[in-house]
């Protein structure tokens, strides 16, 4: 229960939500959490095990079967609108523990904290609206329509980058459509998923139909992905472990949307307006510190103004200012994890080893206690290089030179990934030529790393499988059943001649 001390939510001992009852793993066993700012433990999280996963599943089967499969989907979607106001009262709280947990700016924080109601509320509308069709039949004594009915039970596994928003693109739509779900966080950033299960049941939404659990390492996901009472995986994260996800579902024909990687190209042609290119590419790379899996991490530029731009971006990066998150004034915080910090020095080393120039950054920040690293801009850059192949996953952008359109589009499609693109120019026809040739699932022209409830998000090729947001998203977590009705009784004996 979320309780409050002078006006200020205080946190409880963190325990898992299975059956509607806060609750410690089977075992015992717990682990810590880690401040990314400080590089100290700051909370202690259940550390469970497959029986636990197996009891969070049975729950979310009972709730689905039982109460929450007989509400009406109107009902439903007063209950998300509800809980979408719980979390309006509660975003500075959880705000405050998702910049405690990754690291990410509070002020950063704070404004997903704030918008993520709108994501309740959007879906909240869509619930009554999921609506099937009538087919007309070339037989007339038949009726013939379709139902969109919920998947199941949906596992909805988040990454540690921004949990609370990317576990709502999941569990919105899936709860409009009817479904229940079983979290599994982020072993490295688990303490807000757990502090928002505590509103759900203060929402009205009945027990069981979301379950949280949480583990260090792989077991718990691995338990879950597996398990045959799970009918459909909703994962962000890493490609690489996205495949691991989607191999396991194979097994169980578990239904998946995969939200994975991207080396996303920001193409600025030569009548683009330069400030805003560069404020774009500032925006897309180092924000969030580079953690975002849109981040704009490749720049594709004319020749004509490759210096102007990038003597902008530099002059900019080597301002940010870096430290603690929690401060209003800090522009760039840590790294979320160590082992992402070590990521991103690897990346520094292998540029300099391929041939690439460091135009600025490229070194770890000393003396702040975390794991902080510079702003890095890297030129003379070749889409052979490791730092522009990869997903880096840090504040690290690759700037390459075009000269003719037909060269910036194989440079922003050279990639296996898919995810986003931008396009900045002043020529509206160039702008929509290009955002149309560019494989990617979402294309900003003239902007950079937006996103809302109502837009569909997703990606080609290695960046996924299928799409959040919108009124796509909902049908995700549904299954289609056709009906034919007979409408004469006058249905004979098929073995009957004549």
């Amino acid at each position: 229960m979320v309780t409050s001390t002078a006006g200020r939510p205080r946190l409880d001992p963190m325990l898992m939500l299975i059956d509607g009852s806060p609750r410690a793993a089977r075992s015992g066993r717990t682990y810590a959490s880690t401040d990314p700012y400080t590089g100290q433990p700051w909370a202690q999280v259940p550390d469970a095990d497959a029986s636990d996963v197996d009891d969070a599943v049975a729950a979310a089967r009972a709730a689905l079967d039982g109460p929450w499969g007989k509400l009406t989907a109107t009902q439903r979607g007063k209950l998300l609108h509800r809980l979408g106001e719980i979390i309006e009262r509660e975003a500075s709280w959880l705000a405050e523990l998702e910049t405690r947990d990754n690291g990410k700016l509070l002020r950063e924080m704070a404004g997903q904290m704030a918008g993520l109601p709108e994501w309740y509320y959007y879906f909240a509308g869509l619930a009554d609206k999921v609506q099937g069709s009538v087919i007309p039949s070339d037989k007339p004594n038949f009726l013939v329509y379709t139902r969109n009915e919920p998947v199941g039970v949906v596992a909805a596994i988040v990454p540690w980058n921004s949990p609370l928003l990317l576990l709502t693109w999941k569990l919105a739509p899936a709860l409009a459509a009817g479904c229940t779900v079983v979290v599994k966080p982020s072993d490295y950033t688990p303490v807000s998923t757990l502090a928002f299960a505590r509103l759900v049941g203060e929402a009205g939404v009945p027990p069981g139909v979301v379950n949280v659990v949480t583990g260090s390492g792989p077991a718990v996901g691995q338990a879950l992905v597996a398990h045959p009472g799970v009918d459909k995986i909703a994962f962000t994260g890493s490609t690489q472990v996205g495949k691991l996800i989607a191999h396991a579902a194979a097994d169980n024909l578990t239904r998946v949307t995969l939200e994975l990687g991207g080396k996303s190209a920001q193409v600025v042609f030569a009548d683009a307006d330069l400030d805003a290119a560069a404020n774009g590419v500032i925006a897309g790379v180092f924000a969030a510190t580079g953690q975002t899996c849109m981040a704009g991490s490749r720049v594709v530029v004319h020749e004509d103004v490759k210096d102007a731009l990038v003597e902008r971006v530099v002059s900019r990066a080597r301002t940010i200012k870096i430290g603690n998150p929690m401060d209003p004034g800090t522009e760039m915080g840590p790294m979320a994890t160590d082992k992402q910090y070590a990521t991103v020095l690897s990346h520094f080393d292998s540029a300099r080893s391929d041939g690439a120039t460091i135009a600025c950054g490229g070194r770890p920040v000393e003396g702040l206690g975390g794991w902080f690293v510079e702003p890095t801009v890297l030129v003379d850059t070749t889409p052979a290089m490791r730092a522009v192949r990869e997903e880096i996953f840090g504040p690290v952008v690759a700037v390459a030179a075009f000269g003719t359109e037909e060269e910036a589009i194989a440079l922003a499609n050279g990639t296996e990934f898919g995810l986003a693109g931008s396009v900045w120019t002043k020529d509206v026809h160039r702008a929509h030529r290009v955002a149309a040739a560019l494989r990617a699932g979402t294309v900003w022209i003239n902007a950079y790393r937006v996103v809302g409830p109502h837009v569909p998000f997703g990606g080609f090729g290695a960046s996924g499988i299928g799409r959040e947001n919108g009124a796509e998203a909902i049908r995700e977590y549904t299954e289609t059943k056709s009906v034919w009705v007979e409408l004469t009784g006058t249905t004979r004996d098929p073995f009957t001649l004549g």
